[in-house]
């Protein structure tokens, strides 16, 4: 568990003990973050800062949507970030958040076994790493949250970057003829699709929890506000953009399934085409043949009619199927 003050002169570090004497000083924001809600990440959401049990509850498991509950002096923020994993898989990673009149406290949720365990802190380590170097002197505890949901925005965008290559290396094989064995090759296109249908679904929910922020001006009706309307901007970008990606990929697809049932319909046709001009010869030689070609002797006179007679049908039935359009 990581205990920061931050003011305008710097970023002290501090200790868990510390807590109570930060948050009753002037100035500065104090930061903590907490990498897993165990027994003491609960106690000090708790007894320390005195948040609600719902909302402690909500640390200490799973949430499958984005939520915030707007309390009298703090809001507490559920957010979830990709994190892509085997198979096509995508990963919701939590953060959940409480944003406070000079503290700001994040906490990482629960993380499936298959997610390393530093995926859950790209946001705060990239926050971590601004407020060191400098970069971010925040005035209120608005600004760290607003900072971390950009790091998580950008995170979203990307692995849209990476979805985005995927689908031109998709669209670059199906109009190239490049294809591979077809249930392969669609598997690839609908994982890459499931992996940008998780990306709008976390930016279109992100964007309603900010939006609701948004309409209740739970950080005041100025610089706060302003923040909010970017967060929910950022969101709504993020979505629109995963949106297009997919309704291009789902062009390709249907480029693909297209072609690939065009070239069934052909083949079809042609076994048709096949199959109408054999058939009436297979019955022809299969009636005549016992009586033309016998056990002792074959009537080779009959046998020669027999022969042009199946090749002027299947001449004739080639014809009229060019004709029709068949082949």
């Amino acid at each position: 568990m990581d205990v920061r003050l931050v003011s305008p002169s710097g970023v002290e570090r501090g200790q868990i003990g510390d807590l109570k004497s930060l948050l009753g000083q002037d100035g500065g924001v104090v930061w903590v973050d907490i990498p897993a809600c165990d027994a003491e990440g609960s106690r000090v959401l708790s007894e320390v800062f005195g948040f609600h049990p719902r909302a402690v509850a909500d640390c200490e498991q799973r949430n499958p949507v984005p939520k915030a509950h707007v309390y009298s002096d703090h809001v507490f923020v559920v957010l979830h970030a990709p994190e892509p994993g085997a198979g096509g898989h995508v990963h919701y990673v939590e953060l959940d958040q409480f944003i406070g009149p000079n503290y700001y406290v994040t906490v990482h949720g629960p993380l499936n076994p298959a997610v390393k365990p530093d995926a859950a802190l790209v946001e705060t380590q990239t926050l971590a790493r601004r407020l060191e170097a400098g970069r971010l002197r925040p005035a209120a505890p608005f600004d760290l949250s607003a900072a971390v949901v950009g790091a998580l925005t950008g995170r979203m965008r990307d692995y849209l970057a990476v979805l985005t290559q995927e689908v031109w290396k998709l669209e670059q094989q199906v109009t190239g003829g490049r294809l591979r064995i077809a249930e392969d090759f669609l598997d690839e296109m609908f994982r890459v699709r499931h992996g940008l249908l998780a990306v709008r679904n976390m930016a279109t929910l992100s964007r309603e929890v900010y939006g609701r922020m948004a309409t209740l001006e739970v950080f005041g009706a100025d610089r706060g506000q302003t923040k909010l309307t970017d967060i929910v901007d950022q969101f709504q970008r993020i979505a629109t953009m995963a949106d297009g990606q997919r309704d291009y990929l789902q062009g390709v697809i249907e480029f693909y399934q297209t072609r690939t049932n065009t070239k069934m319909t052909i083949a079809a046709e042609r076994l048709a085409v096949i199959a109408a001009v054999t058939l009436p010869i297979t019955a022809l030689s299969s009636v005549l043949g016992m009586n033309v070609i016998v056990n002792t002797s074959t009537h080779w006179l009959a046998l020669t009619v027999l022969l042009v007679i199946m090749l002027v049908m299947s001449a004739v039935l080639l014809v009229w199927a060019r004709r029709k359009g068949w082949w």
